[in-house]
């Protein structure tokens, strides 16, 4: 049975640790990270193309505009979205490709791609993401209070994802996260032009012929 690269989008709020966890994910596993693209200013450390591909505004209107990306959308100020050129380039290749994106993106990424897989990253509890993007160091207050209340709007899309993943364990959820996409390969849906050939091949038999 061949196997068909997995497309997989990561959500999750703000401060749910969805980079930690990926750069941890990455190094156990080999799965493709897609590398987004945002106006955002780079974080100390943060490299063009290694984090992110860090546009000006005009550069990101003009990739919009040619349709150059998968999904896009605005967060507290910035644009984020997905360069298609890598993405269907890994898939093509049959290899798994994650995504790490905004709930608004994923939506539009299922749009084109009807069978990703959608993952949920969150901490055990409120308290809790509130402590991580406090302990981050990063942000005002006023910035935190902003990614606080953003975090409500997008617990109403909870339930639209597959799976709700809870962030509290780093390496137990970095299993967690390899399971479910390693059992998603085996799923039927997946496996239709596999099972159409098999029912072929059985028919022999049902008939009789050796």
């Amino acid at each position: 049975m061949s196997k068909k690269g997995i497309l997989t989008v990561v959500s999750g709020f703000s401060g749910a640790g969805k980079g930690t966890l990926m750069k941890a994910l990455l190094k156990k596993y080999e799965y493709g990270l897609s590398i987004s693209a945002t106006t955002r200013a780079p974080r100390v450390g943060e490299e063009d193309g290694r984090e992110y591909f860090f546009l000006t505004r005009e550069r990101f209107e003009s990739m919009i505009k040619q349709g150059e990306l998968i999904e896009w959308a605005e967060y507290v100020g910035n644009y984020y979205g997905t360069p298609k050129k890598y993405v269907e380039d890994q898939l093509a290749q049959g290899k798994d490709v994650i995504l790490e994106i905004e709930v608004q993106g994923a939506f539009h990424v299922r749009e084109q791609f009807p069978d990703a897989l959608l993952l949920f990253i969150t901490p055990p509890c409120a308290e809790e993401l509130k402590n991580r993007l406090i302990n981050r160091g990063t942000e005002s207050l006023d910035k935190i209070e902003k990614r606080l209340s953003r975090a409500s709007e997008e617990a109403v899309y909870m339930k639209d994802y597959d799976y709700i993943v809870v962030n509290d364990d780093l390496d137990e959820c970095v299993e967690q996260l390899n399971d479910i996409i390693e059992s998603e390969h085996s799923k039927t849906l997946r496996n239709e032009a596999f099972i159409e050939e098999m029912s072929k091949q059985l028919e022999v038999f049902k008939k009789g012929d050796r």
